[in-house]
């Protein structure tokens, strides 16, 4: 895309995603992410109930009567946009690539924090972090960290989310919302996963292309691996060749779930060619339920 392009891209993301955010996703996102933090706010006499351990005994000394300390939860809290910006974001067999899209569900994401006053910052990643916005509030920091995501050109072509968590794990404070947005075409992570997932809320949202799970009968194709060069030659025509091919992507997609479970870590599956709301929507609900 061309500079005037971009632009009208992120036009058409901000009108979409504050629709959306206006009538569904502000109401969904503070149910679920409600400030993980609490500060104190003032002293009150116990009453019956009361927990002991918030008892002032410095004020209770002095007075002679009990009093309790009384504590606020913290609004705002910290959301961390992670994004895989590797070759294989670029392939897309619709209009839009899978870099595009994760654009659009950032942006959605990010407008549902900054309308609860929330922060938020921005990771791309390809097998290095190779571009990093500190959180912040506000439509206009908003704004840029899609522009930044959809102007963003990668020096390198592979993936490591084991460095891009490791990297969150150091730049932000513990029970931040951490939102991984990746095809996850690689691997390795597991354990960096489940260390971050115990500092921070983090949520995985993957991207698949349809052609990734299955091929058309359009004969003989060769297929290029964008981050290793690699190819394969398949024919098509052949139905159990497509067969075996769709068989294999359901084994790596069971593995990748699998180690979101195993992880416990949340994750929203997101096809390219499927309106990427309805999974948002129930991922939020669903957890709001478990409370």
């Amino acid at each position: 895309m061309n500079e005037k392009d971009i632009l009208k891209k992120i036009q058409r993301i901000e009108i979409f995603t504050n629709r959306l955010v206006s009538t569904v996703f502000a109401g969904e996102y503070e149910s679920v992410f409600k400030g993980q933090g609490i500060t104190f706010d003032e002293v009150r006499e116990y009453q019956a109930g009361d927990e002991i351990r918030t008892i002032d005994w410095n004020v209770t000394a002095r007075t002679g009567q009990a009093y309790i300390k009384k504590y606020v939860e913290e609004r705002e809290l910290v959301m961390m946009l992670v994004v895989d910006m590797s070759a294989s974001t670029s392939f897309g067999s619709i209009p839009e690539t899978k870099a595009e899209i994760a654009a659009e569900i950032a942006a959605l994401l990010a407008f549902s924090a900054i309308r609860n006053n929330d922060k938020v910052g921005l990771i791309c990643f390809t097998d290095t972090v190779e571009h990093f916005v500190a959180p912040r509030k506000g439509r206009r920091h908003v704004l840029r960290v899609i522009r930044d995501i959809l102007y963003f050109q990668p020096k390198q072509q592979g993936t490591n989310i084991e460095t891009a968590l490791a990297f969150v794990d150091r730049v932000l404070k513990p029970h931040s919302v951490v939102f991984l947005i990746s095809d996850f075409k690689t691997t390795g992570y597991e354990k960096q996963l489940r260390l971050s997932s115990k500092q921070h809320s983090l949520i995985a949202i993957s991207l698949q292309d349809r052609r990734e799970a299955e091929l058309p009968d359009v004969g003989l194709i060769e297929l290029e691996d964008a981050e290793t060069g690699e190819t394969t030659v398949i024919d098509t025509r052949s139905e159990e060749g497509r067969q075996l091919y769709k068989e294999l992507n359901q084994r790596v997609e069971a593995e990748r779930r699998q180690i979101f479970r195993a992880n416990q870590v949340d994750a929203i599956h997101v096809r390219t060619d499927e309106p990427y709301v309805k999974p948002l929507i129930r991922f939020f609900r669903q957890r709001a339920a478990k409370g």
